[in-house]
């Protein structure tokens, strides 16, 4: 009888966020299966303001070795979604692998907050209708879609049975958020968290979470380095975050998606996969795609490296000629200020100070618009230095006010923002068991 009460309680849950949800609108369910969003600015006839797939959340894939201990244990990522919707569909990614990925039972829920699930939310996943699958080395899948309701900010947990493990694991090393790994055995579809005896502190497999939006909402990409990957701030205090949250604040139109591709110690003019991560430009399709808008903040690590400015320059002019050669809006912004290590010698400084020169006198030249953010968080007395506010205490990643000050920075009338956002009448329906 407890057990039938907690289920009964979830399933009041589940209905009850679906009522809340309601408030934002009307839309009902149709056969039709709705174009991702993102494959093109809307034309003179306006906007498609059908129902459509939304990137909801999404993280940069890196490669790490596999370790075997993996196969025959499950998997539960916590992620955080930023667009809310009646269905959700999950990427799982073998982009690394050399070998054949073997995934069991996958499932979906809403995260308890910690390891367990919020009973009576949980749906199995399918791949073209089968309750497992092989990805194939160097692909993705993505899955059939899922009834279950997701909100914005409300955080989900994907289970996977990871049967047999690729000789080279795709996976985010900053996730800035813990999922978990359990003892060896297929507990996808277990709602208790008692199984799952590891903290993670990666995104391991899991690159990727659309939800079936009432309305189309365009993504903004943020790609970069540690700066944008969050190094120094803590769970929901990236910039990403911070400026999802700007948008949300000025509402209607302005309101999009926004998905964070930052990799750590990554450069613009470098690919190193297993150090760090492929450059922007070389995993452009993968983590940009069809996205609307994309905003580059990279340059520190290339400037460490000892890269010219011309250097650096060039290769930001090649990533926003690729951007607008696809349709996509793209924002560039001069490099923050640092005074560590190899950021912050003379050499270093000269260098960045060229670059930012660049940004702003040319920079609009070459994309649709620029966002000062080393002026947002240096130093009004020492400008090749962090404002001491806006340091996490190295001298080179930012605090979560630093992270809100880049936010602030950026103009949200330069986005595209999605147009069918305009305040009318829309809602989710809650679907499924």
């Amino acid at each position: 009888m407890r057990a039938r009460s907690r289920v009964r309680n979830g399933v009041r849950g589940l209905l009850a966020a679906a009522a809340m949800v309601c408030l934002l609108g009307a839309f009902a369910l149709t056969e039709r299966v709705p174009e991702p969003v993102g494959t093109g600015v809307a034309g003179a006839l306006g906007p498609d303001c059908a129902p459509a797939w939304a990137g909801a959340w999404h993280a940069a894939a890196q490669p790490v070795p596999a370790d075997p201990a993996l196969a025959g244990r499950t998997l539960r990522m916590v992620v955080t979604p930023q667009v809310t919707g009646s269905q959700v569909r999950v990427r799982l990614s073998n982009a690394y692998g050399t070998t054949p990925m073997q995934v069991g039972t996958v499932s979906a829920a809403w995260s308890d907050g910690a390891a367990g699930l919020v009973p009576g939310t949980m749906r199995p996943v399918a791949f073209d209708g089968a309750p497992a699958v092989t990805v194939a080395p160097g692909a993705d899948a993505v899955s059939d879609p899922v009834a279950l309701v997701a909100e914005a900010g409300r955080p989900l947990a994907v289970s996977l049975f990871l049967v047999s493990p690729p000789d080279v694991l795709t996976q985010h090393g900053v996730a800035l958020q813990t999922s978990y790994l359990s003892g060896p055995g297929d507990v996808a579809l277990l709602d208790g968290g008692g199984a799952f005896d590891t903290p993670v502190t990666s995104w391991l497999v899991l690159t990727g979470v659309d939800v079936l939006a009432p309305r189309p909402v365009n993504t903004v990409v943020t790609i970069g380095d540690s700066i944008t990957d969050g190094v120094g701030a803590g769970p929901g205090e990236r910039w990403s975050d911070a400026l999802a949250q700007r948008l949300t604040t000025v509402g209607g139109p302005a309101v999009m998606s926004v998905l964070n591709a930052g990799i750590s110690r990554n450069q613009l003019l470098a690919d190193a996969p297993l150090v760090d991560g492929d450059s922007p430009l070389s995993r452009y399709d993968r983590d940009v795609g069809a996205a609307s808008d994309v905003v580059l903040h990279i340059g520190t690590n290339d400037i460490a490296a000892g890269r010219s400015a011309d250097e650096i320059v060039a290769g930001m002019v090649r990533f926003a000629d690729r951007a607008r050669a696809s349709g996509t809006r793209v924002v560039l912004t001069t490099i923050t200020p640092s005074a560590a290590g190899a950021h912050g010698t003379p050499q270093a400084i000269a260098t960045r100070d060229a670059v930012n020169g660049w940004v702003r006198a040319h920079g609009a030249e070459h994309a649709d618009a620029v966002a000062d953010f080393a002026a947002a968080v240096a130093d009004p007395a020492a400008p090749s230095r962090l404002a001491p506010a806006f340091d996490s205490g190295d001298g080179l990643h930012l605090s979560a006010a630093g992270h809100r000050a880049l936010a602030g920075a950026l103009d949200p009338a330069v986005l595209t923002g999605s147009p069918c956002l305009d305040g009318g009448p829309s809602r989710v329906l809650a679907s499924g068991p």
